[in-house]
């Protein structure tokens, strides 16, 4: 606290401000200070205020043995100073002494016979109070549970008693009542009177979110899978990282362990390591250490100890050695507490929390299922195929011979011996085959290196792969192998006009660039090639985000391939057909680069080429690259129903000559060119086949990432989202696997969007939990405005969940990092606005004028018109509607910004994509003039909004917001101005013209305000 309040408004304007604060040790602290403060005054009622904030603080920070304390000062003070305590003061007192008889039953040091005291005088005081006694009874059962003796008896003495104003909240006593017949064993009585809580019709602090942990395992047992899977998202938000919830956080991670969602259960721990420190309660420190301990024990048991876990402060913990020191710490606890209590209660129910066995072998949680191994430190697992690969050779020498044998024909079975070579090769005790068919150890390294500069370019690191193929030229200039030095050459060419896409063009897209027809350093020389569905705009060296100047570095690389080719000695046939390839290939990554007309007839030669040199030795392989090529030139050309009909050509003759390892990609390509022709079904048709057979083959070739993202695109536009979604996050998982992490963020970033859109709140908050907590994203090593948009998708997401508080907290912070985005001011325009907005409904409007001025400051240097003319209605509608005539001169204020952008707009030739924003600003003011009681004013913008809609068509889009505005005028005229005669009829009218021209649905409230009126003439 910055310094300490002077008088007692600025004390209560302190408690307010710690109000609103998370619970934690900033709230707490602050409440102590504000309590010595509240000393300094010589009047007692600001000193049972700033009490009462510290023992809240106390009690769900966690700390129950400081929560007594303080409320035993508040009892003295109530005893010597009675006119302290107003109704209202009194009322928390009393309501009060639950938490005390609370926190002292989760101290095990605390003896029993002082619990009993406590409750004894809880009991005295109600009575001389003349309190109803059901909240005592309450509180006796709670410790009866919680020892586990005597809870038949003391449950009828408190469930058949009536509830008074002092009870605990409907909602906390459902649960206790459905805990009962839970321990009793009746898990479908348990869940029937938990039923109102888990539907959400009743809350408090802690509710539902402490049911719903508690139900979660009921609900697997009675096959409620899916109520379990939705409660455990809706719950596990309400809980996590929440000192006084920690229990319910075990809980989670048990039912994580039960689940098959081990992996899960330990990225939820990860979250949740402030538990370690920050819980002071030994009875929630219990409760939270067995359910870890439920999860760490299901881990290891399946293998996997040696994983790292997040545990406790101060040192590196796996697995094993966390379950270790959590047991210790856990079997402490409860042998507290029993030696407290005389009982075995807590031991037990250890004991059948650690002894329950899984309740489903797998259950999808969340939109991003991950395995055991998937977090493993290791390699990570690439997908499996369905084909069986020929089996490898023992013989090191017939090993040699089938790696450049496979090679020689672009099979992808060459990478899987290149795969058990290496840590041969590279072992210490190497022995190099004396035969002369295998030659030289130097060629056998430079064949490695060339496959590690492949897979260099597959992750488009460009100037590594450049840098690897100009070494292995070099080793094979030294293995006397002049035609495959001149291969390595020309990909390192290729690599280095790419490192331009990389440095500008992929930064200011946020993205990885997209290659036209395929990456050769990326991918065998065989693999087939492809190109996008769209032909890119014009481009220039000038302010063109860096293609000019690639184009100019494709240029120059392919006439330096060309004089490569040309001074090549002695090629073969398939690496003569190689460097064809090349520069074939950076020709089409030119056009695309370009888009322009003059690169279009070059591309087509050099294919021509290819093919004409193919066609005349027999390289089938080739000869399908060469089409594949042809196909992309046509489409970047524009020409989209010719590059299907070459990839018609090409399929038959795959399926008929081979190679098979190319019909993936080749249906793949097709798809997405049927996509840019409109026909969805016929790509999801091509799509589908190509995943099915890209299972047969390694994902470099198949390339199945990418197939399901197109499958998804396809999807979306036959209207089924829901098989969309499952394609997003398969792409997704298969580009994480990779180590593709932009590009699977990327796809997470669009699944979670599309959940959103399909009203799945919960997966989607998740789904960017999850992914927001990645190392990587916490240290801020990837994209920032990827990761921007993921925060910003979430913040939209706990709106919509109706969490205004996480969300609003979201936006503020990401508006603050946004306005330092000094290229991007456009972003922190439309960040700006809505967190503007957010402020608003949240009631600060003084902080959402301040942050709606950051985002017109941002809309001056990169406009956003419609987006800022949205964010000023909608702050000066919330605020007319939140203060009335209060709030109307500021709302005004917004109004009048509103129509100054609605002046840009105009001037500037914009057309918003959603309303007009001089009809929507008309009727705004119409609706903040009705809020604030200017009902004439309201008429008059009202009826103004109605002559610049429009009258409504029968093809038109807008009768809805017609109706809308016709609406509004009846209700202020007939009801606020009570003119029922004008009203009914304008109401009438409007009728009338929309039931003429079809538009029944937008009629039906007009209808209902007409009869209404009618009903009160």
């Amino acid at each position: 606290m910055p310094t300490a309040p002077q008088n007692t408004d600025e004390l209560y304007r302190a408690l307010q401000e710690n109000d609103r604060r998370p619970y934690g040790r900033t709230r707490t602290v602050t409440a102590e200070e504000l309590v010595d403060a509240a000393e300094q005054f010589a009047e007692p009622v600001p000193l049972v205020h700033a009490l009462f904030e510290l023992q809240e603080a106390y009690t769900y920070g966690s700390e129950p043995r400081k929560s007594p304390v303080v409320f035993a000062r508040l009892l003295t003070m109530f005893d010597e100073q009675p006119d302290a305590f107003d109704e209202r003061r009194r009322h928390t007192l009393f309501w009060r002494f639950k938490w005390v008889a609370n926190a002292l039953h989760a101290l095990p040091e605390m003896p029993l016979a002082g619990l009993r005291q406590w409750l004894t005088e809880m009991r005295d005081r109600y009575a001389k109070a003349g309190l109803g006694l059901q909240p005592y009874y309450g509180q006796a059962y709670q410790l009866a549970a919680h020892m586990g003796e005597g809870t038949a008896l003391a449950y009828e003495l408190w469930a058949a008693r009536p509830r008074t104003q002092l009870s605990d909240c409907e909602a906390c006593e459902i649960c206790e009542f459905a805990l009962h017949h839970l321990t009793a064993g009746d898990d479908e009585r348990a869940l029937a009177v938990w039923e109102p809580v888990l539907d959400g019709k009743g809350s408090c602090l802690e509710e539902p979110a402490r049911s719903v942990s508690y139900a979660l395992l009921p609900l697997l047992r009675t096959g409620r899978i899916d109520r379990a899977r939705e409660l455990h998202l809706v719950g596990y938000r309400g809980c996590r990282r929440n000192p006084s919830m920690s229990g319910e956080v075990g809980r989670h991670l048990e039912f994580c362990a039960l689940t098959g969602n081990e992996a899960r259960g330990l990225e939820l721990l990860a979250e949740n390591r402030n538990l370690f420190d920050e819980v002071d309660s030994p009875l929630d420190l219990f409760d939270f250490l067995t359910g870890v301990e439920v999860l760490l024990q299901r881990v290891e048991l399946l293998g996997h100890g040696e994983l790292p876990a997040a545990g406790y402060p101060g040192r590196t913990w796996t697995v094993a050695g966390l379950r270790a020191e959590v047991r210790g710490r856990a079997d402490d606890l409860a042998a507290r507490f029993d030696a407290r209590n005389g009982t075995e209660a807590h031991t037990e129910r250890r004991a059948i929390r650690l002894g329950r066995a899984p309740l489903l072998d797998a259950l999808d949680l969340t939109l991003r299922t991950r395995s055991l191994d998937d977090v493993s430190p290791a390699v990570p697992v690439a997908a499996p195929a369905a084909r069986t690969a020929a089996a490898l050779p023992e013989s090191l020498p017939e090993l040699i011979r089938q790696a450049r044998a496979l090679d020689e024909q672009g099979h992808p079975d060459a990478q899987a011996c290149w795969a058990k070579l290496r840590p041969l090769v590279t072992a210490r005790d190497y022995s190099h085959p004396d035969d002369p068919a295998v030659g030289p150890l130097v060629r056998l390294r430079a064949d490695l290196l060339f496959d590690e500069a492949v897979r260099a370019g597959e992750k488009r690191e460009f100037a590594d792969a450049a840098a690897l193929h100009e070494e292995t030229a070099g080793l094979y200039d030294d293995a006397g192998e002049p035609g495959h030095a001149a291969h390595a050459r020309a990909c390192a060419l290729l690599a280095t006009a790419e490192i331009p896409t990389e440095t500008a063009a992929g930064a200011a897209s946020g993205t990885p660039a997209e290659t036209a027809v395929g990456t050769p350093t990326g991918t065998p020389a065989e693999t087939p090639t492809e190109t996008s569905t769209e032909a890119p705009a014009e481009t220039s060296a000038e302010g063109d985000g860096g293609a000019g100047a690639k184009a100019a570095a494709l240029t120059a690389a392919h006439a330096s391939m060309v004089r490569l080719h040309e001074e090549a000695p002695d090629l073969a046939p398939y690496q003569e057909a190689r460097l064809l390839r090349m520069r074939a290939t950076t020709l089409g990554l030119r056009l695309q680069t370009s888009g322009s007309e003059e690169h279009i007839a070059p591309a087509f030669a050099e294919v021509d080429l290819l093919h004409e040199f193919a066609t005349r030795h027999g390289i089938g392989a080739q000869i399908s690259g060469a089409a594949l090529l042809r196909a992309g030139a046509h489409a970047l050309s524009g020409d989209l129903p010719a590059a299907v009909t070459e990839l018609d050509t090409l399929l038959d003759r795959l399926k008929t000559h081979g190679p098979a390892w190319h019909l993936p990609r080749t249906l793949g390509l097709r798809g997405r060119l049927r996509l840019g022709l409109k026909d969805a079904q016929a790509a999801h048709e091509d799509l589908a086949e190509a995943l099915r057979l890209a299972a047969d083959w390694p994902a470099v070739v198949s390339d199945d990432a990418r197939l399901h993202g197109d499958q998804a695109e396809a999807c979306m536009h036959l209207e089924r989202p829901d098989e969309a979604l499952r394609h997003l996050t398969r792409s997704a998982e298969l580009e994480l696997r990779r180590g593709n992490r932009t590009d699977a963020f990327c796809a997470y970033s669009n699944a979670a969007q599309l959940s959103l859109d399909l009203g799945r709140v919960e997966d989607c908050i998740a789904l960017l939990d999850s992914l927001l907590a990645e190392p990587d994203v916490a240290a801020g090593e990837l994209d920032d405005r990827l990761v921007a948009q993921l925060r910003l998708t979430r913040a939209r997401a706990l709106h919509a969940g109706e969490d205004l508080k996480a969300a609003t907290a979201e936006l503020v912070a990401l508006a603050a990092q946004s306005a330092d985005w000094a290229d991007d001011p456009g972003s922190h325009a439309l960040i700006a606005s809505e967190t503007a907005v957010l402020l608003a409904e949240s009631g600060e409007f003084g902080r959402a004028h301040e942050v709606a001025d950051q985002a017109l400051a941002a809309h001056a240097k990169a406009p956003r018109y419609e987006q800022l003319s949205n964010c000023l209605r909608e702050i000066a509608r919330l605020q007319a509607q939140q203060q009335g005539p209060d709030g109307l001169a500021d709302a005004l204020a917004h109004l009048a910004r509103a129509g100054r952008i609605a002046d840009e707009a105009r001037a500037a030739e914009y057309e918003a994509f959603g309303r007009s924003l001089d009809s929507a600003l008309a009727y705004e003011h119409g609706r903040v003039n009705a809020y604030a009681g200017e009902y004439e004013d309201a008429l008059a913008a009202l009826e103004k909004a109605l002559v610049l809609i429009g009258e409504p068509t029968a093809a038109g889009d807008d009768a809805g917001e017609w109706a809308e505005c016709a609406r509004l005028a009846g209700a202020v005229e007939g009801i606020y101005l009570e003119r029922t005669a004008p009203a009914l009829t304008r109401l009438d009218a409007a009728i009338s013209r929309l039931t003429a021209l079809g538009h029944a649905e937008e009629a039906a409230p007009l209808i209902s305000l007409a009869a209404r009126l009618r009903d009160e003439e």
